[in-house]
């Protein structure tokens, strides 16, 4: 997507000053592009704020984190940054501790759990900008057609699942495993298996017995009866399984917030409950979150700082929120739209939140280790497949690349 340039002001005593943004796209067209978003939110601060520009450039999320790599490698690094990592510009001492930036209030204000998982060594470097957590979906009609409630524990879910199939279910329970977003389906079912990425604080824990365990059932239990569709689990992406969701030819399956609009839109009637775990509801939920960064290269903190402070104030936030159905980073607007009549639909991911465990992110070894997970994870459910060998081979490569990184 091409960058498209917005002006703006900002008050300040010295000379002008042009501050640069490059930032992702959460639209799915040019209607609901992320660039109508900055544009609104740049000119209403333009206003009051008179000799600063921010030029804003809006990249596909395809493109977005290699663009940003590119400038910050030819020695010209924007001024912020809203991407999907920033440990490695944070190891990199390229970025401005967020205490460098932000008021006191406005970084106060962030979700803790959120805000937590923007720290490289105790240090918070990562803003959250937008998050979500996930839920299981489940198709109400085809529930009440095999005569099923939603499933509270993995035994009933394998249930449920036997009962979809022999119903013709296509896709009793969609297990996404393909490359694309494998690494999401994966941490979604270790927490419910009590497990999860690092189970320590110090190290990865990829290969736990708990971990072992949810993958040994998985194999046997669900993908080994046939009840996650025609298509393997390798094999299948995220988009696709949801795709089909949306078609109606899924029970089941893990879903975020934006599955919700593209369900409704196709006529299918669903529920959301949390993730069924062992021996009942899941208590940890898998949370996500993209972020934003400031950059040291070009100075500028106090003219970044009072520009985030307003990019962070409770009805911005909520206003991106509510437009791409995602959830506040904030407290203040968090605690609206848990109380808003409009947000209901959001609020019980909302609910989840304050539960929710993010990737590794401040680990500078996350990114590599996560392109790990969604090539080779898949492997361990296939029908020669070896969830501790495939949880092992992981745990080393993850081993290796923290110790490469520091």
């Amino acid at each position: 997507m091409a960058a498209v340039l917005t002006g703006c002001g900002l008050s300040g005593d010295s000379d002008d000053v042009t501050l640069r943004l490059v930032a992702a796209d959460y639209g799915d067209s040019s209607a609901n592009s992320s660039q109508k978003y900055w544009d609104k939110l740049v000119e209403g601060y333009e206003k009051d704020h008179p000799g600063v520009t921010v030029d804003v450039s809006v990249y596909s999320w395809n493109d977005v984190d290699a663009k940003v790599k590119a400038m910050v490698d030819a020695g010209k690094a924007p001024d912020m940054a809203q991407i999907g990592a920033y440990a490695d510009y944070a190891a990199a001492d390229l970025l401005y501790k967020v205490s460098d930036v932000l008021s006191i209030p406005v970084e106060a204000d962030f979700v803790s759990q959120l805000a937590n998982a923007g720290e490289v060594h105790g240090v918070r470097y990562g803003m959250p900008f937008a998050s979500s957590t996930r839920l299981l979906f489940y198709n109400k009609t085809l529930f009440a057609k095999a005569g099923l409630t939603p499933p509270t524990t993995w035994a009933e879910l394998a249930e449920d699942a036997k009962a979809l199939k022999d119903e013709g279910v296509k896709y009793p329970y969609a297990l996404p495993l393909g490359s694309e977003e494998a690494q999401a389906e994966t941490l979604q079912w270790l927490l419910s298996g009590g497990g999860g990425y690092t189970q320590t604080v110090s190290a990865y824990s990829i290969d736990s017995t708990e971990n072992v365990e949810t993958f040994d059932w998985l194999k046997d239990d669900l993908v080994g009866k046939g009840l996650t569709g025609p298509v393997a689990p390798d094999k299948l992406n995220r988009a696709a399984a949801f795709n089909a969701f949306a078609a109606g030819d899924v029970g089941m399956l893990n879903g975020h917030p934006s599955l919700m609009k593209a369900a409704a839109s196709k006529g299918v009637k669903f529920g959301m409950v949390p993730m069924p775990g062992v021996a009942g509801p899941t208590k940890v939920s898998m949370g996500v979150a993209d972020w934003m960064t400031a950059f040291k290269q070009n100075g500028h903190a106090e003219q970044v700082g009072d520009f985030l402070d307003y990019v962070y104030s409770e009805k911005n936030v909520l206003d991106f929120s509510r437009e791409y159905d995602l959830l506040p980073v904030t407290t203040s607007a968090s605690q609206v739209m848990g109380a808003a009549k409009e947000d209901a639909d959001l609020k019980p991911f909302l609910d989840e939140l304050p539960l929710s465990e993010t990737y590794p992110v401040g680990r500078t070894s996350w990114a590599k280790v996560s392109a790990e997970i969604k090539q080779r994870i898949g492997q361990a459910v296939t029908a020669n497949g070896d969830p501790a060998g495939v949880l092992g081979e992981l745990q080393t490569t993850a081993t290796t690349l923290d110790a490469g990184t520091g």
